[in-house]
């Protein structure tokens, strides 16, 4: 039996090796390759949204691992879904976005659904991603969404103490008011680590994890 291979395509080299020990671990007899280009998130920033112009590369890189040989393509950035979802229509085979197995599981999970994010940029498709995905499956619900101000600008700024701080204060205050919360970012997923149990009062989710799962599934 041939082995299947899958296409990845991040927007931050850092998530390369993240996404290697996670399919090194649950998918071990898929071949996996990487594309990788950080200007994607960088222009997103600049530009304050996903313009035309990234939606036109996003497409690219999906039929770039497309004619690579990819069976299944997933794309690790929520920053980008929209253009991940309008680039999927072009491709002729399965496209995933990162954040898509896990807005299904918060909305099977509860009512009132949480997400949480560093930059606006990342907050907004993702909370897009999780009303329609409720809406789909004919699912009431209520979404609250919560940006970790000056988090982001720590991170980037090296003060790596000062963005887990905020985000882990973050999440407390959150978790008080929802059922299950989403990280719009798999950067913020080391904070939950870091969170005493009695802190961790609901489900959180982050999308690397539910999404190698996922693909585990259909792979």
């Amino acid at each position: 039996m041939k082995r299947k291979k899958l296409g990845l395509v991040h927007t931050s080299a850092t998530l390369v090796p993240v996404f290697a020990q996670l399919c090194k671990d649950k998918l071990p007899d898929v071949d996996v390759f990487n594309i990788a280009d950080d200007s994607l998130v960088r222009g997103i920033r600049e530009a304050g949204s996903l313009t035309a112009t990234i939606a036109r590369r996003v497409a690219g890189y999906l039929e770039s691992a497309e004619l690579a040989g990819a069976d299944y393509i997933m794309v690790t950035c929520s920053s980008i879904g929209p253009a991940v979802e309008a680039g999927a229509k072009l491709i002729g085979v399965p496209v995933l976005r990162v954040d898509q197995p896990m807005a299904d599981i918060a909305v099977t999970t509860g009512k009132r659904i949480g997400v949480i994010a560093t930059l606006s940029t990342t907050l907004e498709p993702t909370a897009d991603l999780v009303l329609r995905r409720a809406k789909l499956m004919g699912k009431e619900i209520e979404l609250t969404s919560r940006l970790a101000e000056g988090a982001f600008e720590a991170l980037m700024s090296g003060e790596t103490a000062k963005h887990d701080t905020m985000v882990a204060a973050a999440l407390k205050e959150l978790s008080r008011e929802v059922d299950v919360i989403l990280l719009a970012q798999a950067s913020m997923a080391r904070v939950v680590d870091t969170l005493a149990p009695e802190d961790k009062l609901v489900p959180i989710l982050a999308s690397p994890n539910t999404a190698v799962d996922y693909l585990a599934t259909v792979l």
